[in-house]
Formats: structure tokens, C-alpha cells, sequence
């Protein structure tokens, strides 16, 4: 798994997340489950062209979700909070 598309799946874009940017400097991502904090670090320093301080990654297990008369389960999916050095800036629509 060494591909960068592979390992970040797609940036968190939410009220919490856009508030610890703001204050901590600390941007969210969605990752692959399998991917490590080593793995996230480097994709993110060579996709974004950030020096990455800190990685916070946590695991959100799988909810019950009914579909009709049955239920099943949703996949877990893993978060990555990533802190970049003071001065630098992630911008995920600069080109829109």
C-alpha cells in the first residue's frame, strides 16, 4: 500500500474539523483501514507539500442500520487527524 491514493480516501469536511484547523492547525482525513501513522504521514507531506508535527488516527466501528425487516451492518471506517507546522496551509478547492 504505497500509493497515496490508496492510503487517503477522501479529506473530513465538518464543523469540528474546520474549527481544530483554525485552532490547532489539525486537518481530518479519511484513510484506509490498513494504513499506519508512518504511511499517512508521508502521503500527506507529498501530496499536500506540508511538514506534518502530528498524527492522531482513531477507528469507528461499524453501525447497525436497518434495510427493511433486516439489519445489517455498515463497514468501520478509520479517521486521521493530521497536525501540519505553524505557517503552512492545506487548501483542498484551490483550484475550483
Amino acid at each position: 500500500m504505497s500509493q497515496v491514493n490508496q492510503i487517503i480516501v477522501k479529506p473530513l469536511l465538518t464543523e469540528k474539523t474546520s474549527v481544530t484547523t483554525e485552532k490547532d492547525n489539525r486537518y481530518g482525513f479519511v484513510v484506509d483501514l490498513k494504513a499506519n501513522k508512518d504511511q499517512i504521514r508521508k502521503a500527506v507531506e507529498s501530496l499536500f507539500d506540508v511538514k506534518v508535527v502530528g498524527v492522531r488516527t482513531s477507528v469507528l466501528p461499524g453501525r447497525m442500520k436497518r434495510a427493511g425487516k433486516f439489519v445489517k451492518k455498515t463497514t468501520k471506517t478509520k479517521k486521521a487527524y493530521v497536525q501540519i507546522a505553524k505557517g503552512q496551509k492545506i487548501e483542498f478547492f484551490k483550484e475550483i
